[in-house]
């Protein structure tokens, strides 16, 4: 039984490999650091991690942490919308703090991405050293839909 995608290609049967897409958008995030934004396979859109950014100066965004979290969150609803989904279709996320302290006030901007009772499942956790300086760092995944 052919395993590799190159035998499963040459037995005519489709392999994982095939499935799975690789979806840079260089107009919402623009980096030349050694990472794919969007990876879809036949069930899932992952998301890489995403920080407030300038992408025409390609600098890091630092204010606060509300007005971090809201520009983080914002560029995932476009990220999400370039492969036709939206927030209520993440079913995952993970959030980087530099300060977990400021927690409340991330899930204040956070909570309003996503309609009452249908938040996605997360965690939160502190991490140093974010691209930039930035305060928050938010990856996830969000569930194709259409599927049979």
């Amino acid at each position: 039984m052919p395993s590799s995608p190159a035998a499963l290609k040459r037995a005519g049967r489709q392999s994982i490999f095939d499935m799975v897409k690789h979806l840079n958008f260089p107009d919402i995030v623009d980096s030349d650091a050694p990472f794919t934004s969007v990876v879809v396979d036949d069930r899932y859109a992952f998301i890489a991690g995403v920080v407030a950014a300038d992408t025409v100066a390609g600098q890091a965004l630092l204010g606060d942490i509300a007005a971090e979290t809201g520009e983080v969150m914002e560029t995932i609803g476009r990220l999400l919308a370039k492969i036709d989904l939206a927030m209520s279709d993440i079913v995952r996320v993970d959030v980087h703090l530099t300060d977990i302290n400021q927690m409340d006030a991330m899930n204040q901007i956070y909570r309003t991405f996503f309609d009452e009772g249908a938040h996605p499942a997360r965690t939160c956790v502190q991490s140093e050293g974010l691209y930039g300086g930035s305060l928050v760092e938010v990856t996830c995944v969000a569930r194709l839909r259409d599927l049979a």
